[in-house]
């Protein structure tokens, strides 16, 4: 008998492609295909085996890229057209000015891209060693991407990109901060527009984005069974965490044993589908909330201080290579603030809705823990909102 599962599988993949081809906001794979324990390398885990359901363990939209040949990349997944080159480090200001003036490719539509439009380029493929850039965390076949200038004592690290998404609240000392992400390290942070130091402002750079006006921007549904449904993304999500602080590999354990409203295909989500549910229209300084819309339900938690009212960080799946251990941690959202401590203080230094990571696991007993030059805080016991893939045949 001719056997008929690759045909099928095929046909799978494609129905799932063009599924999400007629989203709004598709969201585009990690690229992660190796898989890791709390510390090294490993073989792919088996399902029901320890740290099964990690990021490489669940394929989504595979980046796809056409150079257009006149300065110009078109994403075959989003439907956005970025610039190729971003010329020199400029200010917030400055980067809107380019924007309108730009006529790169002979289109006259070009705007600073949000900071889900800029994160869709994330590839968690990159690493750094040592603070300096072992792999760059986006496609450099396509993107040219620059390094922080050593010579006028910058760090390589020391290249991030602007967004045009301003945080609502305020960072350090009450500085007016805009969301950037950094494709040298891979992280979301949130960066003052005045440099204190440098008694200026603030100079990133900027890479311009045209079409699909309608990326990053959710449709979520109520389907008042205890589930979120976001028809722009195709992903349904768990409305309300269940309050339980865990290590990376218990909350990939917790993932693949979820049973709710009906549904068992819950995973723990990869950092791009986790940060796609941000909302950075809300902050705990600005609506007293989360940074996520107010269908969700999130447990509060208490500063190291033990000050009230405040929100956790949430695992994502995908291991974060940085570090001694380049294999030890894992990236998260922050929807609460992105703590750090400076000066002594615990503040918020990098805005909520900031993606950094944690290591994968240590004794509850030794965290938190501050690290880096802003103290990044360290909690390692984070929570979990838990992830499934609308699949375009079912009732869902």
């Amino acid at each position: 008998m001719r056997n008929t599962y690759p045909s099928i599988l095929i046909l799978v993949i494609i129905g799932q492609s063009l599924f999400a081809q007629s989203l709004p906001y598709p969201i585009v794979d990690t690229g992660v295909t190796t898989f890791y324990d709390d510390v090294s390398i490993i073989t792919k885990p088996k399902e029901g085996n320890a740290f099964f359901g990690q990021d490489a363990n669940y394929t989504g939209n595979q980046a796809s890229y056409n150079n257009n040949g006149n300065g110009t990349i078109t994403d075959n997944i989003t439907g956005l057209m970025w610039a190729k080159d971003m010329g020199e480090k400029m200010t917030y200001e400055q980067a809107f000015t380019k924007a309108e003036q730009s006529r790169l490719g002979g289109y006259s539509d070009w705007r600073v891209p949000t900071i889900k439009e800029l994160y869709s380029l994330i590839q968690f493929t990159g690493q750094l060693k040592r603070g300096n850039a072992h792999k760059l965390y986006i496609n450099t076949e396509y993107f040219n991407q620059p390094l922080g200038d050593t010579s006028k004592g910058e760090r390589e690290i020391d290249a991030q990109t602007w967004s045009a998404t301003q945080y609502v609240g305020s960072t350090m000392r009450k500085s007016k901060t805009v969301f950037g992400v950094n494709f040298i390290d891979g992280r979301i942070k949130g960066y003052p527009k005045f440099n204190r130091r440098k008694k200026e402002d603030n100079k990133l750079y900027v890479r311009l984005v045209r079409g699909n006006t309608s990326y990053g921007k959710n449709e979520f549904i109520n389907n008042n069974n205890g589930t979120i449904s976001d028809k722009a993304t195709g992903l349904m999500w768990q409305q309300a965490d269940d309050g339980q602080a865990r290590n990376w590999e218990d909350a990939l354990a917790y993932a693949e044993s979820a049973d709710i409203a009906g549904y068992t295909d819950w995973r723990l989500p990869n950092a791009k589908e986790l940060q796609s549910i941000v909302d950075y229209t809300r902050s705990p300084q600005t609506s007293k909330s989360p940074a996520i819309d107010a269908l969700f339900s999130t447990t509060s938690i208490n500063y190291p201080d033990g000050s009230k009212g405040h929100y956790p960080f949430f695992w994502s799946s995908t291991t974060h290579l940085d570090g001694r251990n380049p294999f030890a941690s894992a990236a998260y959202i922050a929807f609460g603030e992105g703590l750090g401590k400076m000066h002594d203080k615990v503040m918020d230094v990098h805005g909520a809705g900031c993606q950094r990571s944690d290591p994968k696991t240590g004794k509850p007993a030794n965290y938190p823990q501050y690290h880096g030059p802003q103290g990044d805080i360290r909690y390692v016991y984070n929570y979990v909102r838990l992830v499934r893939t609308i699949k375009p045949t079912n009732n869902d």
